[in-house]
């Protein structure tokens, strides 16, 4: 059993790809986060934006995990940018979970040039300690591999 869990929500599956891989070099736990609103195609995309620009954040369906929250080293956060947001998936996560995270990761998803960094403060506000490590990737962009890289040894580095 795993002491790090990364935990993910994924609208087009670019966030899905990169935990799987960080999970997998990790040898970490992997669970997918949902909601029950309909985010597929163009309209999908829009009703995120949104949400996202609203705040709104719609509960988050059940989910397992192998063990407690409180019971995990690090939780790897990973969320796509949603109009300069994190998604309100993960947003309801944390508004209803974050308290019970010992300590947290962020790896966001973006598809723009912009960082958006300002993501990983707006999360904070609902962990206890705030994160440990965090990274903004866009899949296919040239320093998407170095970045990624460095994300898992600063990971590896706070697991020691």
């Amino acid at each position: 059993m795993s002491d790090v869990l990364c935990m993910y929500y994924s609208r087009t599956g670019n966030t899905r790809a990169t935990i799987t891989e960080m999970a997998e070099a990790l040898g970490a736990e992997v669970v997918e986060l949902r909601d029950d609103v309909e985010r597929r195609g163009f309209f999908g995309w829009l009703r995120s934006g949104m949400d996202a620009m609203s705040r709104t954040a719609p509960p988050v369906l059940p989910f397992e995990t192998q063990k407690p929250l409180s019971q995990y080293r690090l939780v790897i956060l990973g969320t796509p940018v949603w109009a300069g947001r994190c998604s309100s998936v993960m947003k309801s996560f944390l508004k209803k979970y974050g308290r019970k995270l010992p300590a947290t990761a962020y790896v966001i998803l973006r598809g723009s040039e912009d960082k958006n960094e300002e993501v990983y403060d707006q999360m904070d506000i609902y962990v206890p300690d705030g994160h440990c490590a965090a990274v903004s990737l866009r899949r296919g962009s040239v320093g998407y591999v170095f970045w990624q890289e460095e994300f898992l040894r600063q990971v590896r580095e706070y697991l020691k």
